[in-house]
């Protein structure tokens, strides 16, 4: 499902100094997998994320969507092919302030063929599966941090996206609520989803069914984690 080739990712300092950050990274992730990204902060586990979602270009290296070399595309087909295979869960949540829960999470509709009775009624069921069904009518300012990640969820995998990209989907969540999401993701991973998640946490990347370790801006296949 995912795949990539040699990926090279650097930003220049204010100084204008080159600073490497991905080093011919070469991933690739299947359908039904769930693949976990650790590392230390600062390591470019996000920027990786967001390389893999579209939302950065490498600088060298190739992106492929099911067999499809997507880093090839201009600017408008990449954002619809985004669209179409991707769902993401951002770490800063980056829901809309004069938007309901409910209208965050439906905003993911309006990028594949607009808002539909279906669409509506799949968004509450979300966001009852989460336990955010009574907050839909609430603003991202009413609600706690936990909350707005359950939304964020919820908007992420509203369209059924064969691949989801979780960039510390648990950091805002106390155990119970981390268990809920973590449950839905290994759901979607069975039922033919890949999953791609960053994560500082062991017990959550215990769930993947393949680890990986970003280091000196190389991506390291592993086993299991050192405890």
């Amino acid at each position: 499902m995912l795949r990539t080739t040699g990926v090279v990712k650097s930003y220049r300092s204010p100084a204008g100094a080159r600073l490497g950050v991905l080093s011919g990274i070469d991933v690739q992730v299947d359908r039904g997998e769930v693949a976990a990204i650790v590392g230390a902060s600062g390591s470019g586990k996000s920027t990786l994320l967001n390389v893999l979602g579209l939302l950065e270009r490498p600088d060298a290296g190739d992106v492929w969507y099911d067999g499809e070399r997507v880093t090839a595309l201009g600017a408008s087909a990449q954002s619809r092919a985004r669209g179409r295979f991707v769902g993401f869960v951002f770490q800063s949540f980056l829901l809309l302030s004069g938007l309901t829960a409910v209208e965050n999470v439906l905003l993911a509709a309006r990028y594949r063929g607009g808002i539909t009775r279906r669409t509506r009624d799949r968004a509450r069921q979300l966001l009852a599966e989460v336990g955010m069904l009574e907050r839909a009518a609430h603003y991202p300012t009413e609600l706690s941090g936990g909350e707005q990640q359950r939304v964020a969820f919820c908007r992420a995998v509203l369209n059924d996206p064969p691949l989801v990209l979780a960039d510390e989907p648990t950091g805002n969540l106390d155990d119970a609520n981390a268990s809920i999401i973590l449950d839905r993701l290994v759901a979607r991973a069975r039922a033919g989803t890949a999953v791609v998640l960053v994560t500082h946490r062991h017990d959550v990347a215990d769930l993947a069914s393949v680890v990986f370790r970003l280091e000196g801006g190389r991506l390291e296949r592993r086993d299991r984690l050192a405890r």
